[in-house]
C-alpha cells in the first residue's frame, strides 16, 4: 500500500459501526512497528503520548512542526494508514494543517473543540463545525480524502448541565457531520445507555476511547461503535509494566 489516496480510502472503509476499527495510539516508530506487527490495519498518533515522548506538555505544549517530525518517522516505519491527533489545530489554518499532514504521509486527523491557545475555551458548536468544514475543503482541494474525526470535549470538561449534555453533544456533532466530518468522537467513558444513544442518533461512525487493559472490542461492537482508540492509556499501561520490571533492579 503505497498511494496516499489508497491509504485514505482504506482508513475510511475501516470505519464500520458494529465492527469497529481498532486504532492503537502510537507515538514513535517503535510503538508503530509494535502495533503493525500485532496485525492492526491502521494506527493513530496521539498528541499526549508524542508530547510525553519528546519532553513537552500535552495541550499543544509542542508545536505542529514537532508533531509532524514524529509523524514522518512513523509513516516511514510502517506501511499503514495513519491518523494524527492535531489537538485544536496548533493555531494553524486548515490549509496548513492539511498540507502538513499530507507532506508526512498521514491520511486522517482528530480535531478537538478545546482551544488550548485561548485558555482552554470550548469552541462554539458552529465555530467548531466551521473549522471542520475548512479542513474538509482543504483536503478536497489537495485531492486527498483525509479522514476527519471531529471530537467534542463536552463530556470530559463537564460543560453545562449534565441533564442535557448528551443532547447538546449530539447537536454539536451533527453540525460537524454536516460540515464534512467522517467520524465523531464524544471523548469520555460513557454508560452503555449513552453509547447506544450516540451510535443510534448520530449519522456517522462513533469513535470510543478504550482502556487497552480492561476494555474489550466485542463490548464496543455490541454498542454500535465504529472506531476505537486508546488516547494516552496504552502508553500509560506500558509504563506501569516497565516500572514493574525496573523495580526488580533498584
Amino acid at each position: 500500500m503505497t498511494s496516499i489516496n489508497d491509504k485514505a480510502t482504506a482508513l475510511l472503509q475501516l470505519h464500520q459501526p458494529g465492527n469497529p476499527v481498532i486504532l492503537p495510539t502510537v507515538w514513535d516508530a517503535w510503538s508503530a512497528n509494535l502495533a503493525a506487527e500485532g496485525g492492526f490495519a491502521a494506527l493513530t498518533v496521539g498528541s499526549h503520548p508524542v508530547a510525553d515522548s519528546i519532553g513537552k506538555p500535552d495541550n499543544e505544549g509542542m508545536s505542529f512542526e514537532e508533531l509532524l517530525t514524529r509523524v514522518a518517522q512513523i509513516t516511514a516505519a510502517v506501511d499503514l494508514p495513519v491518523s494524527v491527533d492535531i489537538e485544536s489545530g496548533y493555531g494553524q489554518t486548515p490549509e496548513r494543517l492539511i498540507a502538513g499532514l499530507i507532506e508526512v504521509g498521514a491520511v486522517g486527523l482528530n480535531i478537538e473543540d478545546t482551544v488550548h491557545s485561548e485558555g482552554g475555551r470550548l469552541r462554539e458548536a458552529q465555530e467548531h463545525a466551521d473549522f471542520v468544514g475548512g479542513l474538509r475543503r482543504a483536503a478536497d482541494a489537495a485531492g486527498v480524502h483525509i479522514v476527519v474525526n471531529a471530537r467534542t470535549d463536552l463530556f470530559i470538561k463537564q460543560v453545562g448541565d449534565e441533564s442535557d449534555r448528551v443532547e447538546r453533544a449530539i447537536a454539536r456533532m451533527k453540525l460537524a457531520a454536516e460540515a464534512g466530518a467522517d467520524s465523531l468522537y464524544p471523548v469520555g467513558f460513557h454508560s452503555d445507555e449513552v453509547y447506544q444513544r450516540l451510535t443510534s442518533e448520530l449519522p456517522l461512525p462513533v469513535n470510543a476511547i478504550a482502556d487497552p487493559v480492561r476494555g474489550e472490542k466485542a463490548s464496543y461492537a455490541s454498542l454500535g461503535v465504529g472506531r476505537v482508540s486508546f488516547g494516552p492509556l496504552l502508553q500509560a499501561a506500558l509504563a506501569v509494566r516497565a516500572n514493574q520490571l525496573l523495580a526488580r533492579w533498584v
